[in-house]
């Protein structure tokens, strides 16, 4: 029996778009002949999906993510290819589908559990496991119309998981839930995949995609472009958002009064552990190396570097340099490795660093080279959120 468990062929789907008419061409009833165009949500997309894998859809909004999930669930068919799936699925790809919001609570899990191919006694044996899990015990008997979003994700997620899917289907629907609900999901979802389900996982939580799945598809304009490791899919992601620290860089450090081009060129940027290795990962606390490998093309008077550590969101962490007291000037031709040492810190998450290297002029500087930016994961300590982990240590303190 094979292990493929999905298997797209160069699918493809084609949406009509029909272009609206003028309102006041409309009001003067002048007759228009409507004009039609065709969009490619997705277009030649192979993929194949093992039993037991759990896979991240990564793409920018636009990217075909949505539609691709809709055709595996079978919501919708492809225009073109052939989309196989072996196994019961369980799509979590809107808030809400496959609820009818004149039904309560109550009869809704009754009506989707069926849906995802439970029986009435099957149910009936699981129906306080899904009524607890929502936290819905007040509101079960009354109509979903009345939900509330975050309501309708937590329902429905926990009829899906219920339902003991051999593959789950899960779109970004999770942000609405807050964050004690999503942690509960992201547990149940690693129990899920533990007893060897497949996942497919559409989310712009790049922290989630990043800690629950190896591997990691990415789509551009309706197109695969990247099919691999997680963190490398992650920053050709980053590469596609443009939202890379090059272009943060381009504000001027503090007393920088210029660039000069031609005078030095930047020949390597990397990360390397304590130990020396170069790495993408590094833990929380340890000590790590950002290295610079530079050459001057003309003599260079007093450089000295400029690093930026930003968190996923583009937020700057961490900025420094060592304008008041640079390093020897290097002749032309020179090569030589400039070295930041620093303690990562950080909370869980992915991380992207920036260099640069400039020389004195007076009190100011004066920009010489940018590095391209790199980027890196910190495997914190579970429980720790936010950026920084400031190592926090608990104990029963002394009433005065």
């Amino acid at each position: 029996m094979t292990d493929t468990v999905i298997e797209m062929e160069g699918v493809g789907k084609r949406y009509t778009k029909y272009d609206d008419q003028p309102t006041l061409m409309n009001a003067l009833r002048i007759r228009q002949r409507t004009k039609r165009s065709h969009l490619w949500a997705v277009r030649g997309v192979s993929l194949e999906i093992n039993r037991g894998e759990s896979v991240g859809v990564l793409g920018r909004n636009g990217a075909g993510k949505s539609t691709m999930l809709q055709m595996l669930a079978g919501v919708t068919a492809p225009t073109e290819g052939v989309v196989r799936v072996n196994g019961r699925v369980a799509p979590l790809i809107s808030v809400g589908v496959g609820f009818h919001p004149e039904l309560t609570g109550r009869e809704n899990v009754y009506v989707n559990g069926t849906v995802l191919g439970m029986d009435r006694a099957t149910v009936d044996r699981r129906f306080d496991n899904i009524v607890q899990f929502a936290e819905l015990e007040h509101f079960i008997d009354t109509p979903v119309k009345f939900y509330s979003s975050g309501m309708f994700v937590r329902l429905g997620f926990a009829v899906a998981v219920e339902a003991d899917p051999d593959i789950l289907l899960v779109d970004e629907i999770l942000a609405v839930g807050d964050f004690a609900f999503q942690l509960r999901c992201f547990e149940r979802m690693e129990a899920i995949r533990s007893q060897g389900s497949t996942l497919v996982v559409v989310s712009h939580n790049l922290n989630a995609v990043r800690g629950f799945c190896d591997r990691t598809v990415l789509l551009h304009q309706g197109e695969k472009v990247f099919d691999g490791p997680t963190f490398e899919g992650i920053g050709r992601y980053y590469q596609l958002l443009g939202q890379s620290p090059r272009e943060e860089d381009d504000s001027p450090l503090p007393g920088q009064t210029g660039r000069e081009r031609d005078t030095l060129e930047i020949e390597g940027f990397e990360l390397r552990s304590g130990a020396g290795r170069p790495t993408a990962h590094v833990h929380s606390g340890d000590e790590c190396v950002f290295r610079i490998h530079a050459r001057a093309l003309r003599a260079v008077e007093q450089p000295f570097v400029g690093i930026t550590v930003a968190s996923e969101s583009g937020v700057a962490v961490y900025s420094d340099t060592n304008r008041q007291d640079p390093l020897p000037s290097l002749k032309e031709g020179e090569r030589a490795t400039f070295d930041v040492t620093v303690r990562a810190s950080l909370a869980q998450g992915g991380f992207t660093a920036s260099a640069s290297v400039h020389r004195r002029r007076g009190d100011g500087s004066i920009l010489l080279a940018r590095a391209e930016p790199l980027q890196f994961f910190v495997s914190g300590r579970g429980m720790v959120s936010g950026i920084a982990d400031l190592g926090g240590e608990f104990s029963l303190g002394q009433a005065p």
